[in-house]
């Protein structure tokens, strides 16, 4: 019954990414069937198309294009940007023992000069006074859970864009764990 079961979601997963028109009918032992195939006494069902988003630049990409050559970047008369993201950390990620936490933004097109890009973490700007570039260093980074969110300001300090969050987990040695090496002083029990 359980391979039944299996194979009839495969079987309708399936159904699901290749046609947009499924066809569920229940036969006499009560055991409900999906299929692309008309089959008497079977309902029609409409299925949505699949969601689908574009790929995002690896970040060496990004990286080219942020240090490309400011001829290459030529300013236009259009200062909006089509979007912004950060690239590094992933969301999610779950980071051991770090003394910095590296985050790596990407605007496109590239960053406009005047513009600065301010990393938020848990909310609050990080970088202060000095928003240059788009690789930053956090340090020192609490254990826990953080959310990190970069915004781009022109000149003038109006938004520009602003980067979905991105959630990351730091972990660390316990203090009180003797394997620490930073804990000398507490004695193995």
């Amino acid at each position: 019954m359980m391979r039944t079961l299996l194979f009839t979601l495969m079987s309708l997963a399936c159904s699901l990414a290749l046609a947009a028109t499924v066809y569920k009918w229940i036969d006499e032992n009560g055991t409900v069937h999906y299929s692309d195939q008309p089959h008497p006494n079977a309902q029609k069902v409409q299925v949505q198309a699949a969601q689908t988003y574009p790929a995002t630049a690896t970040p060496s990409q990004a990286a080219a294009a942020v240090n490309a050559s400011p001829d290459a970047r030529a300013d236009t008369s259009d200062t909006s940007y089509r979007g912004c993201a950060i690239l590094d950390p992933l969301d999610g990620a779950a980071l051991a023992n770090v003394d910095q936490l590296n985050v790596s933004v990407r605007t496109d097109p590239a960053l406009h000069s005047g513009d600065q890009i301010y990393i938020l973490m848990d909310g609050a700007a990080i970088n202060g006074g000095n928003p240059t570039g788009s690789q930053f260093s956090i340090s020192p980074v609490d254990r826990g859970s953080h959310t990190l969110q970069a915004v781009v300001r022109d000149a003038s300090g109006n938004l520009m864009c602003q980067t979905p969050g991105v959630t990351v987990q730091i972990h660390m040695n316990s203090i009180l764990n003797p394997a620490n090496p930073q804990n000398r002083h507490v004695p193995p029990h």
